[in-house]
């Protein structure tokens, strides 16, 4: 590897007349490999990190401590870096400044603000620029090596699962509303007037009012109704059917020994639900090329539309014999249904501005020209894909700090590694 700093030790010049003894600037405190740690960089990290310990109210340790702490952690950072030069990992200018960007907003400040502050601070801009190069090349490089060493199985994602499920259930509540058939001693009819009240329910008749009607049930003089209660306070039967139910639904007929059993939640709260707006919409794309330039295929949507709104084609069979999308064309243009945010940015943000059936004007995305309709939005339940992306996010962190830690170890316990101390002694780590 190439040595990320060079010795700085000259001569100052002075005039001949007063010739003075070598200044040395700096020098080398750490060997790692074939990389240095210069004591420039160890002061300068220990100064940050008593600036940053001052403005938290944190006390720090001793200066022979926090010398200590701060060598191991660029070591630490060195050997990373040192692999990231291995692998011919880059962040380019271009990366790093979008990076910068998206911290600046983070905060609420402009580029130019972050900056200002940073100067403020008494620190170079231009060197916090470079930490932060640092910073992102460390991240890639131990998201490439994690990916190797991080193996998570379905099983461990469906036990997480079940205890986020378990957990959200201790802490929501249910408005249950139940209706008994009794057996009465012939088991088949009533099963018979089970299937048909729950016909009538699910035709929209009112729960309260069919429980009144039908139900031999404790609450039925109630219309059914048992008022909020939690999975721990509910009969067992209720409990043991509450792990997915969601508002409005009707579940049943459940047999018990007391007869057949409809089971609904007439609201529920302290459930956590994702839900996620999905929209279903048809597109035609254009693509420009040597042949077709971009105001050839802006006005050529132009006109694929004004023959489509005046009757005069199809918007299905011109995406089939034009739309540039494979995947689409042969579909008519059909998209399906699908969550917005998936789609680049000027195709979500035009959807977004369209109402049901209606059509756009032709737009230009980083795929090329468009036209797009949207068909239909809806509201979807994403509860079970949120918990088990929930649950691998969970496992994967909790790995990838364990396996983090491992992978440092093994790398500089592999690396020649020597401290120079102050007096000239040498030690190796």
């Amino acid at each position: 590897m190439k040595l990320r700093n060079t010795l700085l030790g000259a001569l100052m010049l002075v005039p001949m007349a007063t010739l003075a003894a070598p200044t040395v600037l700096d020098q080398v405190s750490v060997l790692v490999n074939d990389g240095v740690i210069l004591e420039s960089e160890i002061a300068e990290r220990e100064e940050m990190v008593r600036r940053n310990a001052l403005q938290a109210g944190q006390q720090l340790p001793s200066a022979s401590a926090l010398r200590t702490q701060v060598i191991d952690r660029l070591i630490a950072e060195n050997l990373q870096l040192q692999m990231a030069d291995r692998m011919g990992l880059v962040i380019s200018d271009i990366q790093l400044d979008q990076t910068l960007e998206n911290m600046a907003a983070e905060q609420g400040l402009s580029l130019q603000q972050m900056r200002d502050e940073v100067e403020n601070q008494g620190a170079s801009y231009a060197s916090y620029r470079e930490e932060i190069r640092k910073e992102i090349t460390i991240g890639q490089v131990q998201r490439i090596q994690m990916q190797r060493r991080i193996q998570i199985s379905p099983q461990e994602i469906d036990t997480l699962v079940g205890l986020i499920q378990e957990q959200g259930l201790q802490n929501a509540e249910f408005h249950i509303g139940h209706i008994l058939i009794d057996v009465a001693g012939d088991e088949t009819a009533a099963r018979e007037r089970a299937d048909k009240v729950l016909e009538l329910l699910n035709d929209g008749n009112d729960f309260r009012q069919t429980a009144l009607a039908a139900s031999s049930g404790p609450k039925a003089l109630e219309g059914g109704d048992w008022g909020f209660m939690n999975v721990n306070e509910m009969p067992t039967l209720f409990a043991e059917v509450m792990t997915d139910a969601k508002t409005g639904d009707i579940i049943g007929p459940i047999k018990s020994g007391a007869g057949f059993h409809i089971i609904t939640v007439f609201e529920s709260r302290g459930v956590e639900v994702q839900e996620v707006q999905e929209v279903n919409s048809r597109h035609i794309l254009l693509q420009p090329s040597p042949i077709l330039s971009e105001d050839m295929a802006q006005q050529l949507l132009e006109e694929f539309m004004a023959d489509v709104e005046a009757g005069n084609a199809d918007f299905a069979e011109l995406a089939r014999q034009h739309s540039d999308d494979p995947g689409s064309a042969v579909r008519g243009g059909e998209l399906g249904w699908a969550d917005p945010n998936m789609y680049v940015p000027a195709f979500r943000d035009t959807l977004g501005r369209l109402n049901e059936g209606e059509y756009s004007e032709p737009f230009r995305s980083s795929h090329g020209w468009h036209v797009v309709q949207l068909m239909e939005r809806r509201t979807t339940d994403a509860t079970d894909s949120f918990n088990n992306d929930r649950a691998y996010q969970l496992i994967y962190r909790r790995k990838f700090g364990e396996q983090v830690n491992a992978w440092q170890d093994e790398m500089r316990a592999a690396a020649y590694i020597e401290v120079i101390e102050r007096d000239d002694r040498r030690s190796r780590r």
